[in-house]
């Protein structure tokens, strides 16, 4: 089955250079917003993005277009991540990538917390397990549906759709839990 859309690989030159220059323009801030996820260094995430793009400059010829590019590309990301971070990915908390500011010169890190200590579901997401945060993240930050993230991160579908819905029961109840600790302290 071929994905449809703008997504898929007939839509871009057969030639790798070529296609590149429309990966990198299509996918880029996709790329490195989710790099930025996973590390919550805006250089880290940069370098991990060109190493995303070289990847895929690599083996253009050899993806067969089985899925979609955008799910090819961010399965790369997943995986250069992975590799970097290791096993620090599983301690550090990610970061939300629509707070990254673009061609900004302060810096990234302050930044980023700052904006996390506004955001109220951010906060409560970040509570939640890695592999919540990530499907969460996947899901509706890419737009990515159930069998394009079990693709990503190489986990079965099933499992993805029981971290999503689980996901989202943790989220509710953490939100819940907050709203009763204020009520508390409010009366």
């Amino acid at each position: 089955m071929k994905p449809a859309g703008s997504n898929n690989k007939e839509k871009f030159p057969k030639d790798p250079s070529l296609a590149l220059e429309q990966l990198m323009e299509s996918f880029g801030s996709t790329i490195i917003r989710t790099a930025y996820f996973y590390t919550g260094d805006r250089h880290l995430a940069e370098d991990i993005s060109q190493e995303v793009f070289l990847r895929a400059y690599r083996s253009w010829n050899s993806f067969r277009g089985d899925s979609a590019v955008k799910t090819w590309l961010t399965t790369i990301a997943i995986n250069v991540c992975r590799d970097k971070m290791g096993v620090r990915m599983f301690a550090e908390q990610p970061t939300d990538p629509s707070r990254m500011e673009r061609g900004r010169t302060f810096d990234v890190e302050d930044e980023a917390l700052r904006r996390l200590q506004k955001s109220e579901i951010l906060q409560h997401l970040l509570r939640l397990p890695l592999p919540y945060q990530e499907a969460l993240y996947l899901y509706y930050y890419l737009d990515l549906d159930t069998r394009e993230i079990a693709e990503a991160t190489s986990s079965p579908e099933g499992t993805v759709r029981n971290r999503l819905h689980r996901a989202r029961e943790a989220l509710a109840r953490e939100m819940r839990k907050e709203e009763t600790a204020d009520d508390g302290h409010g009366a």
